[in-house]
C-alpha cells in the first residue's frame, strides 16, 4: 500500500487537466495583522481538497477569498483560469452556521439561490425537491428552520448549494455543529453524493481525521501568518466499503503524516512563546 505523496509545492495534475482554482502569491492584511502570506496551490477539477491547521492559520479567510467575499492584499486567485473580482455562478458557499432564512420553509431556502436568478417558480421547486431527495430530506419541504435538528439544517444548506448546480463548493467546516454519529454519517453521505456530482470542493475543518477520509487532496496550514506547510494526497482506496477505510494503511499512515507535521509545528511555537 503506497503511502500518502508530500510535498510543499502545487502538486501536479493529470496530463492536461487544468485545476478548477489556482492562488498564486495570496497575501491578506487585516489592518496590521497579516493573516495570510504567498499561499501557492491548485485544486484539482473535480476533487476535494480540504483546508486543514490550527485555528488562526487561515483556513476560512482562504475560503472567503476564494469565494469573492473579501479581495486579497497580494498574489491572484483564478478560477476556470479567470481572475477572481467577487462572487460568481460557479461557487456556491456552504456556511458553518447555515444561513437559512428562518421565514422560508425548507422548500423555499433551497430554492432562494433560484429565485434570486428568476428561474420560473415550478422549474426552480422541481430542481429543489430532487436535491431535498438527495440529501436525504425528502417529506421536510414543509418545515422551517426552528423544526429542524441541526444535522437537518445542514443538510438544507448543502441542498441550495447543489440546487444552483455550481461547479465549486466552498464548505466553512460544515459538520463541525453535529454530534460525532451525525457527523460521519455525513461524511459518507458527502462522498457517496460527489461520487456522481463530481464537483470541485474546497472544505475547511480543524479533524485531521476528516480531512484525510473524505479528501484527494489535503492543504496543511500553519499561522502567524498562515502559510501553506505542505499537501498530502492520501493513497486510499475507495472503492470498497466506507466502514473499512479507517482501517487501511493508507489512512493511517496519511493521518500520522499530518498529526507529526502539526504537533512540530505547535512545538515549536510553544518553544518561541516561552
Amino acid at each position: 500500500m503506497p503511502v500518502a505523496a508530500k510535498t510543499a509545492e502545487p502538486i501536479p495534475l493529470r496530463a492536461g487537466a487544468a485545476p478548477a482554482v489556482r492562488l498564486r502569491g495570496v497575501g491578506k492584511m487585516f489592518g496590521e495583522f497579516r493573516a495570510l502570506d504567498g499561499i501557492d496551490l491548485d485544486f484539482p477539477r473535480g476533487e476535494l481538497t480540504t483546508l486543514l491547521g490550527p485555528s488562526g492559520c487561515g483556513k476560512t479567510t482562504t475560503l472567503k477569498i476564494v469565494a469573492g467575499l473579501i479581495e486579497p492584499t497580494e498574489g491572484e486567485v483564478l478560477v476556470n483560469g479567470a481572475p477572481v473580482t467577487g462572487p460568481g455562478p460557479e461557487r456556491a458557499f456552504v456556511f458553518q452556521d447555515f444561513a437559512l432564512l428562518p421565514w422560508a420553509n425548507v422548500l423555499r431556502n433551497v430554492a432562494f439561490g433560484l429565485e434570486l436568478r428568476h428561474v420560473p417558480k415550478e422549474e426552480r421547486e422541481a430542481i429543489a425537491r430532487r436535491n431535498i431527495a438527495e440529501v436525504g430530506l425528502s417529506g421536510a419541504e414543509h418545515k422551517y428552520p426552528h423544526e429542524l435538528s441541526g444535522g437537518m439544517r445542514q443538510r438544507v444548506g448543502l441542498a441550495r448549494a447543489l440546487a444552483v448546480d455550481a461547479e465549486i463548493l466552498l464548505m466553512d467546516e460544515p459538520f463541525a455543529s453535529v454530534d460525532e454519529q451525525n457527523r460521519r454519517k455525513f461524511q459518507e453521505d458527502l462522498l457517496r453524493l460527489l461520487a456522481h456530482e463530481k464537483k470541485t470542493v474546497i472544505f475547511v475543518t480543524h479533524s485531521i481525521e476528516e480531512a484525510v477520509y473524505i479528501s484527494d487532496q489535503v492543504a496543511v496550514l500553519t499561522r502567524n501568518p498562515g502559510r501553506l506547510s505542505r499537501v498530502v494526497r492520501p493513497a486510499i482506496d475507495r472503492s470498497g466499503h466506507f466502514d473499512d477505510l479507517r482501517r487501511t494503511p493508507a489512512y493511517l499512515d496519511s493521518v500520522d503524516e499530518i498529526w507529526n507535521e502539526l504537533k512540530g509545528y505547535l512545538e515549536g511555537e510553544e518553544e518561541r512563546a516561552s
